[in-house]
């Protein structure tokens, strides 16, 4: 947080810590003079805060009644402050809030072909990070005040309110929106974002969250253009690691980079696959260049990966097929 923004409040605790030193020392001296420090705090208290209702003992003595105008100066002067800056606090704290939210809306206002996110949840956030990264425009919504505040502490563009009302929608700029993801763990929620967005913005892309599969149908036939079930993803991924150990680390040491270039391989319709070469396998013992053509151009041969180590990156035509190895492909996704 800025100094600007603490300084109200430090002067507070400054002004409070300053007063309890007052009326601290002045009970203290009060009581020197012979009251009891019941009658002391007393006389102390109704006169810092300017009751003044009368003297709890008569002061007649020179020297207190010079400690009494003293204390009239510095206690009064204190409780001033106190409420100055109590004052101050409070109404910058205010001011900050409501000027806050008019900059927040003033930045999406300027906003174009940006995308809205629906939801500032886990899934929610790693999206965000990913499009900071490449520095696309986005606006984050949610009805949670802690996850709102997590997000615009993290610089994001960010609205409290129900993604499924219209207005919240049409404050985010939805008219002007290129992408809406919205990613709640409520599918029902999902689907109703969905028709509002699709009617109020016809022509934009709508990526869609779905925690069981009979909802993808509903989310597709609501508009979206795209259903994401993180689920079946992450059991598939899982799956994949399994029954295909090395194809995936021979693409890059960084999972940033590999799954980048998993994408696009996808986009293009492309898979990176793993042939396991068994002990009965009719490609023991033949060559790369007999296997590829025997495949008739079905894949293109990326490594090999031998069961003694090592793994052959970019493998020569001649390169001999042995019992335990195993093939890296490239193929077509979805073909055999």
């Amino acid at each position: 947080m800025p100094d600007s923004a603490n300084r109200p409040l430090k002067n507070l605790m400054f002004a409070a810590i300053a007063m309890a030193v007052v009326i601290t020392v002045f009970t203290v001296g009060y009581h020197a003079a012979g009251w009891s420090w019941g009658d002391a705090f007393y006389m102390v208290i109704i006169t810092v805060f300017s009751v003044g209702f009368q003297e709890v003992v008569p002061i007649t003595d020179p020297w207190l009644r010079s400690w009494t105008i003293a204390m009239i100066f510095l206690g009064c002067t204190g409780i001033i402050f106190v409420t100055g800056t109590l004052v101050q606090w409070l109404t910058e704290a205010q001011i900050e809030r409501a000027l806050g939210g008019k900059r927040m809306e003033n930045e999406i206002e300027k906003l174009n072909n940006h995308t809205i996110i629906c939801g500032c949840g886990r899934i929610g956030k790693m999206i965000a990070h990913q499009l900071t990264e490449g520095a696309i425009p986005f606006v984050m919504l949610d009805r949670v005040p802690e996850r709102v505040t997590e997000a615009k502490e993290a610089g994001w563009l960010t609205l409290q309110g129900e993604a499924t009302d219209e207005a919240v929608l049409r404050t985010a700029g939805i008219s002007r929106a290129r992408v809406l993801a919205t990613v709640l763990p409520d599918d029902a929620a999902n689907v109703f974002i969905t028709l509002s967005a699709r009617n109020m913005n016809p022509s934009i892309q709508i990526i869609a969250r779905g925690e069981v599969p009979s909802t993808e149908r509903k989310l597709l036939q609501a508009g979206a253009n795209r259903v994401v079930l993180p689920a079946h993803i992450g059991a598939d991924r899982i799956a994949y690691l399994i029954l295909h150990p090395n194809a995936r680390q021979i693409l890059g040491a960084k999972n940033k980079d590999r799954l980048a270039f998993e994408h696009h391989l996808a986009e293009l319709g492309l898979d990176v696959q793993e042939i396991e070469i068994g002990p009965t396998s009719p490609w023991i013992q033949r060559t790369v260049a007999d296997v590829e053509k025997e495949a008739a151009g079905r894949f293109l041969t990326v490594a090999i990966v031998r069961k003694e180590g090592g793994t052959d990156m970019n493998p020569d035509p001649t390169a001999t097929l042995m019992a335990g190895d195993a093939l890296v492909v490239m193929r077509r996704g979805g073909r055999s």
